[in-house]
């Protein structure tokens, strides 16, 4: 015979207060109804669950192995309360985040530490990718949330602009650019350039920017990255042009950052799955991940001011 849940409420009630009249009162029925049902449940058995000895009841051997089982499966019930708990209250689980590395060096692991102040029990794994692989953890559902500052376009993933950085160029203190307010292209042009290769989504942007001036891009010193970029200008070995994101992951003093007329603007963006709906945890992440930009002196995107963290596609 099986028990259904009524009738093991009952048997633990009475194992746990010792008597009738302590289980009536922890389930707030009447003394006769826990009787009669605990009575129907020993003849449904086929045993004793108690000894009545002088008013009292004994658990039975049997009953107390019974109880072992119950208080096991009262205390996954009792878990899956508080996890039920904790998720709408989005204090603890895990959340997989991906970024470009340009944002992935000072803005999300600023964001990450700002989001475990209030939510020190959720885990997170965040990698800094660059694009194709970033794309790939999405789609295969390795990662629930990214963040980008170049175009992802896929079919099956959905992107939500959050906020814009500009392409700055950036030298040592002792350049001669660095008394300059204002560059163009034309400014750079005497200068070893460190820059990324023209088949890079980042030397496509800056090969693009000298197009338009007019301007042919030779590269000194080709990197794969605006941050290794950053090392090489602060080691003295050119200028570069990189996005105010990687120039944020920078202590000050490192090199000088100047503006560029008619720079390319950056637009960062939130990266999830068509098919698959934020979590509560990743929605909290959102919402940190803007005060953060805001804080930082970032502009938010139109979308992101007016329309904060999404939870569905």
């Amino acid at each position: 015979m099986q028990l259904n849940l009524r009738q093991i409420e009952v048997f633990r009630a009475v194992m746990t207060t010792g008597s009738i009249s302590g289980a009536a009162k922890l389930l707030f029925v009447s003394q006769p109804a826990v009787s009669r049902l605990l009575s129907h449940t020993e003849q449904r058995l086929g045993f004793a669950l108690f000894e009545r000895i002088k008013g009292r009841l004994y658990p039975t051997p049997e009953s107390r192995q019974l109880f072992r089982e119950v208080e096991t499966v009262y205390a996954g019930v009792r878990r899956v309360g508080e996890l039920a708990s904790e998720l709408s209250e989005r204090r603890s689980g895990i959340l997989h985040l991906v970024s470009s590395p340009s944002i992935g060096h000072m803005l999300v692991p600023l964001t990450i530490s700002r989001f475990r102040d209030t939510h020190p029990d959720v885990k997170i794994t965040f990698q800094p990718l660059t694009q194709q692989p970033l794309t790939q953890m999405l789609l295969d559902n390795r990662a629930e949330l990214g963040v980008v500052i170049l175009p992802v376009q896929h079919p099956n993933l959905l992107t939500q602009p959050i906020g814009q950085a500009r392409l700055v160029c950036i030298c040592p203190y002792n350049h001669p650019l660095a008394h300059r307010s204002l560059l163009s292209i034309g400014d750079l042009l005497p200068y070893p350039l460190i820059s990324y290769g023209g088949d890079t989504p980042f030397g496509m942007l800056v090969e693009q920017m000298y197009h338009e001036a007019g301007q042919t891009r030779r590269l000194a010193v080709e990197v794969s990255s605006p941050q290794n970029a950053c090392s090489l200008v602060q080691a003295g070995a050119g200028i570069a042009i990189v996005d105010e994101f990687s120039v944020k992951s920078r202590t000050q003093g490192d090199f000088v950052v100047r503006p560029i007329d008619q720079a390319k603007i950056l637009t960062a963006s939130l990266v999830q799955s068509r098919f698959e709906p934020l979590s509560q945890l990743a929605q909290a992440f959102v919402d940190v991940l803007r005060h953060t930009l805001q804080e930082q002196g970032f502009e938010l995107s139109a979308q992101a001011q007016a329309n904060p963290a999404k939870g569905k596609p």
